[in-house]
């Protein structure tokens, strides 16, 4: 079915039906982009920086994806699903070291394999769209971003620490640091070495995207995360030149307070033992370090110029090693503090009282300048903003965020558009001259420095402001960078002027679902975030957040069995014959979990082989029926799931052709000839259809819970397969059940209810005139419910387990389906309850709202 689909272009025609005349209401469900590293089945293929890792998620990702998209279209709604690749990066520039590849060549024959993989599972994806983040007409906007950064003030370089290789002479990512803290290829003990590098301040952001988060009710789960990973924004940090014995020395200090309304009270600048200007490649680590008294409080001959207020307070090294939060330097303020009170008496550091308080219990301000007599909070305002106007610091954030560390020291990136000027420093390449592509390099050794600064002929420039000789950046982006936008260039992904229409970007944004792990709730999120809130500021987009609801998905987990000494082993080599596993050969007792699938922990599974076995529809039902969609799925074809989702395949045969039999025996369907008891079955199967229409329909928009809208379908299987004879053969509410049961399941499992829908269309003398025959199931309006059933009391259609035992289903209103002694009354007062749970002793009952579940644990 999927290969007469795409050869008939039945794909493209789903994404452009609803672009012609202009949409009343526009879909977009967005995923994180996949990487490119191998395969999407072989445990060699996503965007994070392991080498060797699982995507199996990225299956079920896009399968929930999949359907929230079709379901979009079968509502009317526009809709694009969009695709495309995060080809940077290090695995596959381990891959050309290890294969003696070019990473460029590599990746674009993973993406091609990968393009055919995702086609095979009947995944309808907007290919015209189709965006590649190692293509210049890509990372050319990625650069033009980054310049727009450098003019704001917010990328900027200093030192900072790097895994060191003393043996290849290479800086390592912490993935190519072992468990003993030694490199993966050499052996060698890694080191930690100051280099100077690149950063994006997202401090900046800080306070904005904590604030936004009250804006975003659907983030259930992932705004706490989000909140905790900024911190509580209370200070900010603020800049200062450093002198020595009275002579400058061109460097600067940021510190951070968290009272910087009393910044004219500041005694010292106070530095960690550990900080960079004691053990990098400052002119001031000489003197810092002759001051240095390991566990002591020490002063040094450095002065700290604060550029806000032009005060000149000393430099002290602090006896302790860790400063509050992330912090390895801060202002000491001793009308704030009383440990900095303590150090300054105890240095003889010299202050002033700045903060005054009066009568009726209000600070004010002193000796502060124009801001003596502002209360604290007026005083806050106005010097942060002072400070932001300066570019001097005063962007509100906590003492935990770090700004973004973006230098990597790779080739398979986008570079860095800085030219170095021994004239006029750090200069950005000309808009104009963008993209600054990378250089052929033939051959990838992992040792030595940045693989870029071996292409002299690349690296030596001229300088765009004064012409004269000067040298490329050779450190390229995180590939983060690269990912941290690109939502945006899906909605314009072939403009040539600009990284994307405001026009465009405005009527698709901001994305209606994102779909991705948790994993990324604090690191992609957070950096796309970011990026969106910049562009907003930058007047290129409407919108400030870019995601309006969140599905943060759990993972499929295979089983692992590992011996006592840690080591994974293959399947082949476990003996399963016994009723504990060991191994096959030295028949050692082996440790069975469920890890997170991946090719070095021998527990992947190959999707293509179990849908070669099962077909597409059986595996994205299993996947989506084994579980809601955050918890995780223990992927073990020998549970209840996968022969649940078959049988319930078969009996969606089984009930059509029943239905078809009927209506081709030669009598022709008379809804008058039903009996009163007829008419009664046949009532009952229209209320549980307009049920479940109710039920399923929230399922699809609101909760995601398509294991729930599975049970349900299931549920209405059921019932119609129940039905006599005649109901089946005269009953037009049979037929509209049967057809709407279908249409619902459709999303799920496109393939099976396709066929069926074929089947159903030939059917002579149908009762029902709201379906269009003559179009495919994928086409059809969704299920309304109908208005008479909105008028009665609407009802849920209550599971009854006793023990953890289905016992049946009854009808239970709506307005109490969510109260659990209500629930439990309204059960135990029913003729199923009478039956079986009268005169028994009831321990407790458990309610499951959402899953319309309710559980009697009961003392036999």
């Amino acid at each position: 079915m999927a290969s007469v689909w795409q050869r008939l272009g039945f794909y493209a025609s789903l994404l452009k039906r609803q672009l012609n005349g202009g949409p009343d209401v526009i879909k977009w469900e967005r995923r994180v982009i996949p990487g490119c590293t191998r395969s999407i089945y072989s445990a060699r293929g996503k965007w994070t920086k392991e080498y060797t890792l699982q995507t199996r998620k990225d299956v079920e990702k896009w399968w929930h994806q999949r359907i929230k998209e079709q379901a979009s279209k079968i509502s009317e709604a526009d809709v694009i699903n969009p695709m495309g690749w995060d080809a940077f990066g290090l695995p596959a520039e381990n891959a050309a070291v290890e294969r003696n590849l070019h990473p460029e060549s590599w990746t674009q024959s993973n993406i091609k394999h990968m393009r055919k993989q995702l086609d095979r599972l009947g995944l309808c994806f907007s290919w015209d769209r189709e965006i590649t983040t190692c293509l210049p007409d890509y990372y050319k906007w990625t650069q033009y971003l980054f310049i727009k950064l450098y003019e704001a003030g917010l990328a900027y370089q200093k030192e900072a620490l790097v895994n060191w290789d003393p043996v290849d002479q290479t800086v390592l990512a912490n993935e190519q640091v072992d468990e003993h803290g030694c490199s993966w290829r050499s052996g060698a003990k890694v080191e930690q070495k100051y280099l100077r590098q690149w950063f994006i301040k997202t401090t900046a952001y800080a306070k904005a995207m904590q604030d936004a988060l009250a804006d975003l009710p659907e983030w259930y789960g992932i705004k706490g995360m989000q909140a905790h990973w900024i911190g509580d924004c209370v200070g900010c940090h603020l800049d200062f030149t450093l002198k020595v014995h009275g002579q400058a020395t061109g460097e600067k200090l940021t510190a951070y307070t968290a009272t910087p309304e009393a910044i004219y009270g500041t005694s010292h600048v106070a530095i960690s033992p550990s900080h960079r200007l004691l053990h990098g490649h400052s002119s001031l680590k000489e003197a810092l370090r002759m001051a240095l008294v390991p566990g002591k409080d020490c002063l040094t001959p450095v002065m700290a110029v604060n550029m806000l207020t032009q005060q000149e307070v000393p430099v002290v090294i602090l006896a302790k090693a860790d400063l509050e939060g992330s912090l390895d330097s801060k202002i000491g303020i001793p009308s704030t503090s009383s440990e900095d009170t303590i150090l300054a008496q105890t240095l003889g550091l010299a202050y002033s009282e700045v903060i005054e308080t009066l009568p009726d219990g209000t600070e004010r301000l002193s000796s502060s300048a124009e801001f003596t007599g502002m209360t604290r909070q007026d005083a806050f305002l106005a010097l942060t903003q002072k400070a932001r106007g300066k570019r001097v610091g005063g962007d509100v954030t906590s003492d935990k965020l770090k700004d973004w560390l973006i230098s990597r020291q790779r080739y398979w990136g986008t570079p860095i558009p800085i030219v170095h000027c021994p004239v006029c420093g750090p200069t950005p390449v000309p808009l104009e001259d963008l993209p600054v592509t990378l250089p052929n390099i033939a051959s990838f050794t992992g040792k030595g420095g940045s693989p870029l600064a071996m292409a002299s002929e690349w690296v030596n420039c001229s300088c765009p402001r004064c012409k004269g000789a000067a040298k490329r950046e050779t450190d390229t982006m995180d590939t983060f960078v690269d990912s941290a936008w690109y939502y945006f260039r899906y909605t314009d992904p072939h403009n040539p002027h600009s990284p994307f229409n405001t026009a465009v970007a405005d009527y698709w944004m901001p994305v209606d679902l994102y779909i991705g792990g948790k994993e990324h709730a604090v690191m992609h999120l957070f950096y796309a975030r970011f990026f969106s809130h910049f562009c907003h500021d930058q007047k290129m987009v409407k919108h400030r957040e870019p995601f309006h609801k969140l599905l943060a998905q759990g993972l499929i987990k295979g089983q692992t069995f590992r011996l006592p000494s840690g080591q994974y082993l293959q399947r082949e080599e476990v003996d399963l014959t016994g009723s504990v596993p060991v191994h096959a050969k030295t028949k050692e007792k082996l440790e069975v979990t469920w890890e997170k699938m991946s090719k070095s922990k021998h527990n992947g599974v190959d999707p293509e082989e179990v849908v070669e076995q099962y077909g597409i529809d059986t595996i994205r039902l299993y996947i989506l029926f084994a579980a809601p969609p955050e918890k995780d799925i223990l992927w073990d074809v020998k549970t209840d799931a996968l022969p649940g989702v078959l049988r319930w395949q078969q009996r969606l045969w089984t009930l059509t052709t029943r239905f078809i039999e009927a209506r081709a025996s030669g009598k022709s369907p008379q809804p008058q000839l039903l009996s009163n008891k007829e008419k009664a079955e046949a009532r009952k199967l229209w209320e549980y259809k307009n049920s479940v229409i109710s039920q399923v329909t929230t399922h699809f928009t609101e909760d995601f819970s398509l294991n729930s809208a599975i049970s349900q379908l299931m549920g209405l299987s059921g019932a119609l397969s129940q039905a006599s004879q005649s109901v089946i053969l005269h009953s037009p509410e049979f037929e509209d059940a049967l057809c709407a049961l279908m249409v619902m399941a459709a999303p799920m499992a496109p393939h099976v209810t396709s066929e069926i829908w074929a089947g159903l269309a030939l059917v002579p003398r149908k009762l029902c005139a709201h379906y269009t025959w003559d179009v495919s199931v994928l086409l059809q309006a969704w299920p309304a419910v109908d208005p008479e059933f909105l008028q009665e009391p609407e009802v849920v259609q209550m599971a009854v387990l006793i023990n953890n035992k289905a016992c049946g289903k009854i009808p239970v209103p709506q307005q109490v389906a969510r109260d659990q002694d209500k629930v439990h009354e309204f059960v135990l007062q029913s003729e199923l309850g009478v039956r079986l749970l009268q005169g028994r002793s009831i321990k407790k009952s458990f309610l499951s709202p959402r899953t319309a579940l309710i559980n009697f644990l009961v003392q036999d």
